[in-house]
């Protein structure tokens, strides 16, 4: 889930469950070649796999034979579960199209995935709030969020983690042991972890504010995740927006600590909205998607970030200035790379048929 857009439905890619799929599958549901900018020196060989709707949060199985992603299109009007080959075709839905899902995740081996929906809660998904200017732009935290698990074919649905409040965000350690995930458990967005099966579930932030996106490094000794700086946080101001179900993302950083919770750092402190981020294989960098570069907050591109300097690199570069408009306005984020570095799936509004469309791309990255 997941920075801040300026745009409303430009921001609604970067909300906690950004989209749900029709069963159009693009041309002939496989990849179209692209170019990457000239500036993106790390892509190449740059395909489209998906052409309408909002399509965000795509992931590799343990296998990288397939990608499991949430996306919207009508007639739906919120997100489900989709999987796909890494070409773009043989698109599945695989949840069960009810309410509201997001944050997919493999499970090992690739015949069980985990997901999380408000299916329990009723057929009709919760609805956003509506904009207040009083308030500004925020997320909504639906309290009828709970994690299941389900075959890859979306058989066998199972509740896996559940209480009183959100449980969402799950993502699996590459080695397979356990799992990472948010919840309001204790009256707070805190990070979690557990056993596959949801079982010896462990605290793993305690600060206020919110904790979430959550990433293990390919070892599974750490974690990633993104959270406001604290000494910023208005304390009481995020505990009034928690009490109706809502968060401020526009200010979050990216932060590491130990697969245990110990060792914690916060890694950037730019003020800007920073999210997904994703262990590079070399266990040193971090990329992740930000608006750092943007005054007014509504252009994302994807940067890397090394965790011991800070040293920071701009990856994409898409801020392209539409007829009629002020500022960029675009995004590039939710990037994943494969477990030998030598590829990136990410998400983007480039090429896009109609306005604000969010679709998933892979390209080869090159160091």
């Amino acid at each position: 889930m997941t920075g801040t857009r300026i745009r409303t439905l430009v921001l609604g890619v970067f909300l906690l469950a950004l989209a749900a799929c029709g069963d159009d599958t693009g041309p002939a549901g496989s990849a179209v070649a692209r170019k990457a900018l000239p500036a993106e020196t790390h892509l190449s060989n740059l395909r489209q796999l998906t052409f309408s709707g909002e399509n965000a949060e795509a992931y590799w199985s343990f296998a990288e034979d397939r990608l499991i992603f949430q996306a919207t299109r009508a007639p739906r009007t919120a997100d489900q579960i989709y999987i796909m080959g890494p070409d773009g075709s043989k698109e599945t839905m695989v949840s069960t199209g009810d309410g509201r899902t997001t944050c997919a995740y493999f499970l090992p081996g690739d015949k069980r995935i985990v997901y999380a929906s408000t299916h329990l809660a009723g057929k009709e998904p919760p609805q956003k709030p509506p904009y207040d200017r009083k308030l500004g732009y925020v997320w909504p935290i639906f309290n009828a969020y709970d994690i299941f698990t389900a075959n890859a074919d979306g058989t066998d649905v199972q509740p896996l983690i559940q209480s009183p409040g959100y449980d969402a965000e799950a993502t699996v350690s590459p080695k397979g042991d356990r799992i990472v995930f948010t919840s309001t458990r204790d009256g707070d967005l805190d990070l979690y972890s557990c056993k596959l099966d949801g079982s010896d579930v462990k605290r793993l932030t305690d600060a206020p504010g919110y904790d979430g996106g959550a990433f293990f490094s390919w070892d599974g000794s750490k974690i990633v995740w993104r959270a406001p700086d604290r000494d910023s946080l208005d304390v009481e101001e995020s505990k009034a927006l928690l009490a109706r179900q809502l968060v401020r993302p526009s200010k979050l950083e990216i932060w590491i600590m130990d697969a245990d919770g110990s060792n914690k750092k916060m890694i950037t402190k730019n003020g800007a909205a920073n999210f997904g981020p994703f262990w590079h294989p070399d266990g040193k960098r971090i990329i992740f998607a930000s608006n750092m570069h943007d005054p007014r907050g509504g252009n994302f591109e994807l940067y890397l970030v090394n965790i011991d300097t800070g040293k920071t690199e701009r990856v994409t570069h898409f801020d392209r200035m539409r007829p009629g408009a002020h500022r960029p306005d675009d995004f590039d984020g939710f990037p994943m790379f494969t477990r030998d570095g030598k590829r990136l799936v990410f998400c983007s509004n480039r090429y896009n048929v109609k306005p604000n469309e969010t679709n998933i791309f892979v390209a080869d990255w090159t160091d």
